[in-house]
């Protein structure tokens, strides 16, 4: 699992303290799922030490809503409303940056359509001692277990579809991707990698920002059930998989966000441009896929042209560098 830039000094054996960690949240226009997460911050136990919420520039009452909670979560509140919609992208690279500012041992990641479960943070904290980037489980709107691609074919930079569903009894697999929807990380990780890449806008970012986090430590996904999706995404029922909806503006970024990863690859050495070049066909007609089983139409086609163009201009872009390494701050005492 450990890749040649694994550094063995950011493991550790130290106990976890809950008030160490801190959840960095992204809403945009979704007050009332926004409300949901928040009221099982509520109730969680323990607690973490803050919650940062990252407000995309809503134009509803996110910060009416948010603002009611501060007395009522337990846990200390700080609320960050940008003055543009900066995306899932640039949202979760501002969360993560003032939940390192604010010198959390550990970051808990999460889109505002989940909950948490009460004892979720025990459950990440269980397995924080032996492991710095960690993603646990998630249940699905309907309650059923929700698969989730945790490994990637690396030189295509694709999600594997068939990676095994089920665990053994050491209670974690290993990992080269990441989802902002539940990932927790270290700080030392995330002080070698950097910020989430905000260039991204949505999609990509976080497989870009795990695998990036597996190449220093050894990342794993748990057998611990710790968040709860609260909205309900049209899907293509596949038996064990689903395929989601989707839009025509994660269409293009789709496409057009290859050419970032493509960066990512070279200047880690690892590109490969036959197989890369395969990994970018295999999306496309995933896509068109999606468009005829999910979305039952043809429309949308144009969306993927476009992301692909757009995608050659930052993949030829000179200039073009990755997210730098932050400061190594220490963390709160």
């Amino acid at each position: 699992m450990p890749t040649a830039d694994h550094n063995p000094a950011i493991e550790s054996s130290t106990d976890f303290d809950p008030a160490s960690s801190t959840i960095a949240v992204v809403t945009f226009n979704r007050s009332a799922l926004l409300t949901r997460l928040l009221e099982s911050v509520e109730k969680m136990d323990p607690k973490p030490g803050h919650i940062v919420i990252v407000d995309n520039a809503s134009s509803d009452d996110t910060t009416e809503v948010v603002e009611g909670f501060r007395e009522r979560l337990g846990t200390q509140l700080v609320y960050r409303r940008l003055d543009t919609n900066t995306g899932g992208s640039g949202g979760f690279s501002e969360g993560m940056r003032v939940a390192y500012e604010l010198g959390s041992e550990w970051i808990w990641l999460m889109d505002d359509d989940v909950e948490v479960i009460p004892d979720g943070l025990a459950k990440m904290g269980k397995w924080a001692p032996r492991f710095k980037s960690i993603q646990g489980r998630r249940y699905d709107y309907d309650g059923s277990e929700f698969y989730w691609q945790y490994r990637i074919a690396e030189r295509m930079g694709i999600p594997i579809p068939f990676a095994p569903a089920g665990f053994d009894e050491s209670g974690f697999k290993p990992m080269n991707s990441g989802c902002f929807e539940g990932m927790f990380i270290n700080r030392e990780v995330v002080q070698q990698i950097g910020l989430p890449d905000p260039r991204f806008f949505i999609y990509w970012d976080d497989q870009t920002y795990g695998w990036l986090a597996s190449r220093k430590t050894p990342s794993v996904i748990v057998d611990e059930f710790v968040l709860r999706r609260t909205r309900e995404i049209k899907q293509w029922d596949m038996g064990v998989r689903h395929m989601n909806a989707s839009s025509n503006a994660y269409r293009y970024y789709i496409m057009r966000n290859r050419g970032h990863i493509k960066q990512y690859y070279r200047s880690l050495g690892v590109y490969n441009p036959v197989l890369f070049a395969l990994g970018t066909a295999l999306t496309f007609a995933k896509e068109l896929i999606r468009l005829v089983f999910v979305e039952r139409t043809f429309r949308g086609t144009s969306n993927l042209f476009r992301g692909l163009r757009d995608g050659r201009k930052i993949a030829n872009d000179a200039s073009w560098r990755p997210m730098p390494p932050l400061a190594a701050v220490p963390a709160a005492g």
